[in-house]
């Protein structure tokens, strides 16, 4: 284990967003006079790509491997998404730090930076979100929501394929007709005008202009096209690939981000170092607004199931929270808006979670988890993994 004076050994996934988010918090702690390295876990999650998070039989499937390193004092701490952790933790590991939050919203994202309501009917949005199901199908009842697993960058490579690959293949056509014009001109004896084509470099120049993320996107076959998908804001500028796409912002007050959504954790053991590690990183208000939200979501208990989106925002002394319970395919809802005193946000958010329950959200969870346990369909994934 670490001393004072030794570097930090600071466990993190090694996908492109995870270790992007694992290098703000170890640039912010050498900024502070604590040296750090990152060392990179394979997660339980990592492993079975292609498995749905909740026929692990757990949550937590992202978050395990590296709190296990740091509980067996094998790594100091680790750094995790917040909305990926478990309410229930080990007994000796704590949130040594919350450092300052990013954008919590959601955002749509598409080729061509359409907002929801111009989506054509029935056109189909990718997401393996509970959540986002069910409040899309709440605001929009004719879309086709198809599940959508991966890293981000997965993601957009799955959206973008179609409309590469269309224009790859538009582009041979005009190319093609350009050539045969070119071959018929140079044997018909009458003048004709130079036909004009729509575009004015060829394939292989198009093609090279391509970054690495859009061909390897290009060379995708993917089994869905998605008109449209959904990810959380945070992420989406944390990979840094917002240049592919176009996003609409999707109103927080409906689309109510999950518990910890933008905002990271970093674990390490009940100690003293936990102490450094918080002296150094921890931000007060962000630390404020994760609390209440993952108290709620603990209090009723539908985290891993259920579509629950949890929102707070601390300002001065109240925290202005946002709370939307909702049946799988979104007819159904429980929802409430309300300012809780900052000074007992602990204790206002237990009340708040208990009035929901006696509202109606219970039964809803209790309904969620009843379905979840014969669903096959991605729909009913836990809601991790890469914002």
């Amino acid at each position: 284990m670490t001393t004072r004076g030794e570097t930090l050994q600071l466990a993190t996934r090694g996908s492109d967003l995870a270790l992007r988010q694992a290098a703000t918090v170890r640039d912010s702690l050498s900024s502070r006079r604590l040296s750090v390295e990152l060392v990179e876990v394979e997660t339980t999650g990592d492993q079975i790509r292609d498995e749905l998070i909740h026929r692990l039989g757990k949550t937590g499937a992202f978050v395990r491997s590296l709190d296990e390193k740091v509980l067996d004092g094998e790594l100091d701490a680790a750094v995790h998404s917040m909305k990926d952790m478990p309410t229930e933790r080990p007994e000796r590991l704590v949130v040594a730090a919350v450092p300052e939050r990013a954008a919590a919203e959601d955002v749509l994202v598409t080729p061509d930076g359409r907002s929801l309501e111009e989506l054509p009917e029935g056109a189909t949005v990718g997401t393996s979100s509970l959540r986002r199901k069910a409040q899309l199908l709440a605001e929009r009842d004719d879309l086709t929501v198809e599940p959508l697993r991966g890293n981000v960058d997965t993601r957009l490579a799955k959206l973008l394929a179609p409309s590469l690959q269309q224009e790859h293949q538009e582009r041979h056509e005009a190319e093609q007709e350009r050539t045969d014009d070119a071959e018929d001109s140079d044997t018909d004896e009458s003048d004709t005008d130079e036909e004009e084509h729509p575009y004015d470099r060829t394939v292989e120049e198009w093609f090279d202009d391509l970054t690495e993320f859009e061909r390897r996107a290009m060379e995708r076959d993917p089994d869905v096209e998605y008109d449209a998908i959904v990810l959380a804001k945070a992420g989406l500028h944390r990979a840094g690939l917002t240049r592919y796409v176009g996003m609409s912002d999707l109103d927080p007050d409906q689309f109510v981000p999950a518990p910890g959504q933008g905002a990271l954790a970093v674990t390490a053991v009940d100690g003293d170092l936990a102490l450094d590690i918080k002296d150094r990183l921890d931000d007060p208000q962000t630390r404020v607004e994760t609390t209440v939200e993952r108290t709620i979501l603990e209090e009723l208990g539908g985290g891993c199931v259920a579509p629950i989106g949890v929102h707070a925002q601390l300002e001065g002394g109240v925290v202005h929270t946002r709370v939307r319970v909702l049946s799988q395919d979104g007819t159904e809802e429980v929802s409430v808006g309300r300012d809780i005193p900052a000074e007992y946000h602990i204790d206002a958010a237990q009340d708040l979670a208990a009035e929901l329950a006696e509202q109606g959200a219970d039964d809803l969870i209790a309904e969620a988890k009843r379905d979840s346990t014969d669903a096959d369909d991605a729909s009913a994934a836990r809601e991790e993994d890469e914002e």
